[in-house]
């Protein structure tokens, strides 16, 4: 009876420290999928499971208990995986610990609701705008579920239903990306116009443009209230020039029908701005630029376009830190309509986390509006160098180890750490 009972606890106990958490390692070489990495660990998160991301350890590795369940899914998602004991866990926690070494351990509770703000497909079946975007792109292939929502949901305070928005390559001045010049006479274009003003009169806007900045102003809003929104390309510039250029014409007559204000650079309000002061609008509607916040005039070859993710304090910055989570600190660079951030227009209390200081470029940066947040992140494809209209699709089973598109989940999942509820 006595070697029974030995042999029992000893089954137990092995069975115990053998199978107590399943660690996805994510250095450079040790994981096979970077990207489903998230998507595991977001829909661990589903299963009303905690998780654990290990901020500079191991290039930013996740954990969470075990179960078969959870093994069995890693495996049908190709995402590299150990399972180790408890003893293990607790010695990686306690070396973690160390005051000394830049990391942390941050408990991931719930998995955020996601909205992606993009504009839906006509009846003829043809994409409104003849381009993909890099976020819906990663979080199907991370098999992370997101809702799609556009101006009638904005403006129908549905914001208030998700923790999380990303802003697609959208043009908040109202003037359709200012495609006009070299797009205007294109099937695609006339149908967007066609459509985004008769949504607008639904809405009860006489301009598109006061349709998109009260579009703008209900997104102020959720940041302040607690939300999350991350931008790309367009949106990281045109958001901001929307905000302060409220009250201004800033469209020419080929966008909605009557001129702009020839004095509109001199009445901007930067103080409703979230990224970027003293910027100067470029008002012609034939130029293919916004504004100058944008570093147009770029001498940087794609050969050598690399821009550098800044290290932060895991203890004492931990967002900073899990927005830059990554297995390398040199991100391969690439274009957009708005490619990177002139240093010299950003507010400075902006936290950038990611810069080409040769060139004086931004590409990533972060802050704070009430009890929200926002990023943004220039280019428009981290696989894609420069983007044409009617590019196909990146195919990201060819880019599973992306630095670039990392960047875009560690956004997606920093949400989970964040224990104050968003007030409404």
């Amino acid at each position: 009876m006595k070697l029974l009972l030995s042999l029992f606890l000893t089954c137990f106990l092995t069975a115990s420290v053998f199978a107590s958490y399943i660690f996805i390692p994510m250095e450079h070489d040790k994981q096979k999928d970077h990207l489903k990495a998230y998507g595991i660990t977001y829909w661990v998160l589903t299963q009303n499971v905690e998780a654990y991301w290990l901020l500079n350890y191991r290039g930013g590795s996740f954990a969470f208990p075990y179960t078969k369940t959870f093994e069995k899914e890693c495996k049908v998602r190709g995402v590299s995986f150990e399972v180790i004991s408890d003893s293990e866990w607790l010695s990686i926690r306690s070396s973690i610990n160390n005051p000394e070494i830049n990391q942390e351990v941050i408990k991931l509770e719930k998995a955020p609701k996601i909205a992606v703000y993009t504009p839906d497909f006509n009846p003829m079946g043809m994409r409104i705008q003849p381009w993909d975007d890099a976020v819906t792109l990663v979080l199907t292939y991370a098999e992370i579920p997101f809702d799609k929502i556009y101006d009638r949901e904005v403006i129908g305070e549905k914001l208030v239903e998700y923790d999380w928005l990303h802003l697609h390559h959208e043009d908040f001045t109202g003037q359709y990306g200012k495609f006009y010049g070299n797009q205007g006479g294109q099937a695609w274009y006339k149908v967007n116009q066609q459509k985004i003003e008769a949504l607008a009169s639904d809405l009860g806007f006489s301009k598109v443009s006061h349709l998109k900045l009260a579009v703008a102003k209900k997104i102020k809003e959720f940041v302040a209230g607690g939300g999350f929104m991350f931008a790309m390309c367009s949106a990281t510039d045109t958001y901001d020039i929307a905000l302060a250029a409220e009250g201004i014409d800033i469209c020419a007559d080929v966008y909605d029908g009557d001129g702009y204000d020839p004095d509109a650079n001199n009445k901007l309000d930067y103080s409703k701005t979230f990224a970027y002061r003293d910027f100067q609008l470029i008002l012609n509607p034939m130029v293919y630029e916004h504004s100058d916040i944008d570093n147009k005039n770029r001498k940087i070859t794609p050969e050598v376009d690399y821009f550098n993710l800044f290290e932060f304090s895991a203890k004492w910055d931990p967002i900073p830190t899990m927005l830059c989570q990554n297995h390398t600190q040199t991100v391969k660079g690439f274009m957009g309509q708005s490619t990177s951030f002139k240093r010299s227009l950003i507010k400075p209390e902006v936290l950038i986390l990611g810069e080409t200081k040769s060139a004086g470029e931004v590409r990533y940066i972060h802050g704070t509006h009430g009890y929200g947040t926002w990023s943004f992140y220039g280019g428009h494809d981290p696989e894609d160098y420069q983007h044409f209209v009617n590019d196909p699709e990146t195919d990201l089973s060819l880019h599973p180890n992306s630095p670039g598109y990392r960047l875009i989940l560690n956004n997606i999942l920093f949400p989970a750490a964040e224990k104050k509820k968003r007030k409404t």
